[in-house]
């Protein structure tokens, strides 16, 4: 009986735990690029639309949040 028991007891514990994966979240995730922000930055929300097809919202060191696309750069003009 206490066999019958403990594998009851251990199956209901597998059962129950075996669908629950926990994992940290690496960080902030914008755009298509996967672009992650730099640790201790705050993430502010775009005031405008995206310029275009291929911008993502990055993270720029000196002027802060802003649109960034791989082959144009910065949008209004940021290096």
């Amino acid at each position: 009986m206490k066999k019958l028991l403990l594998a009851l007891a251990s199956a209901a514990a597998v059962v129950a735990t075996s669908g629950c994966i926990v994992a940290p979240v690496p960080g902030y995730r914008y755009g298509a690029d996967g672009y992650y922000a730099p640790a201790g930055v705050v993430y502010v929300a775009p005031t405008y639309a995206a310029p275009g097809p291929g911008w993502g919202w990055r993270y720029h060191a000196q002027f802060g949040w802003g649109w960034y696309h791989p082959q144009y750069g910065w949008h209004r003009g940021w290096h």
